[in-house]
């Protein structure tokens, strides 16, 4: 039941914030009593239940801001691919402290940001973005993430969206991400997967209601909202450090 509800929270958080759920769901886990690479496991499965059904939630309403998507996230698969190698090598204690770097550094850049809607976006070199999720990729899927954490503070700081399509754009980048890490963390023998499935199952009940919210509040609100919410995911990290 605890794992049920753990899946309908994450699923909330991620179709209102963009998050793969991991953001979320990781210091939750670690709270309630899980080790890091288990709970980067359940993580990662719950993502691809996630991203895959708020992506086509987010799509019916906005199409044209996933035109860079599936670039991004080819350079995100072939990241995540690496994660396998990663997290069964990597001590645990240098992935709580990835996390925590990657956090802080996505609270700066947010709380920069306009919450101005941009009229345009700038065009990028293909090979630029597949670098980009190459990067995010083989970081986030190493510390149980999606990789929207940090490629939405880059997409609004840098590559000149709101922070509304960059949400959208961060979660359609999980698709790539996750599976990734799926694939290549079952293959190593470090997948969770009835407890992965219960929690990605469940998990779908929050994305649509948390999608549904998104859609309907105000920009300034809602970049207010996602530094509490980020803000919240530091000081666990640091409680359990």
């Amino acid at each position: 039941m605890t794992l049920i509800i753990l899946g309908i929270l994450t699923g909330l958080m991620s179709g209102f914030f963009g998050v793969g759920g991991g953001t979320v769901l990781v210091p939750m886990l670690l709270l309630y009593g899980f080790e890091m690479k288990s709970a980067v496991a359940i993580s990662i499965m719950q993502m691809v239940f996630s991203s895959i059904y708020g992506s086509f939630l987010n799509s019916r309403k906005n199409k044209e801001i996933l035109k860079d998507g599936v670039t991004i996230g080819i350079g995100g698969f072939l990241g995540g691919s690496l994660s396998g190698f990663i997290v069964p090598n990597v001590p645990g204690i240098y992935l709580k402290y990835l996390f925590l770097f990657v956090i802080i550094f996505s609270i700066y850049r947010i709380a920069k940001s306009s919450t101005l809607i941009q009229k345009e976006t700038k065009t990028h070199n293909k090979y630029i973005l597949i670098i980009i999720g190459f990067i995010i990729g083989m970081i986030a899927m190493s510390i149980g993430i999606g990789g929207s954490v940090i490629l939405a503070p880059i997409l609004v700081g840098y590559m000149f969206y709101n922070l509304k399509d960059a949400a959208s754009l961060g979660l359609f980048f999980v698709i790539f991400s996750s599976i990734a890490g799926f694939i290549s963390l079952s293959l190593a023998g470090h997948m969770h997967f009835s407890e992965g499935a219960i929690v990605g199952i469940a998990s779908l009940i929050g994305v649509y209601i948390g999608i549904k919210l998104k859609n309907t509040t105000n920009i300034k609100y809602y970049k207010q909202l996602t530094l509490f919410l980020y803000s919240m995911i530091l000081i666990s990290v640091i409680y359990k450090l």
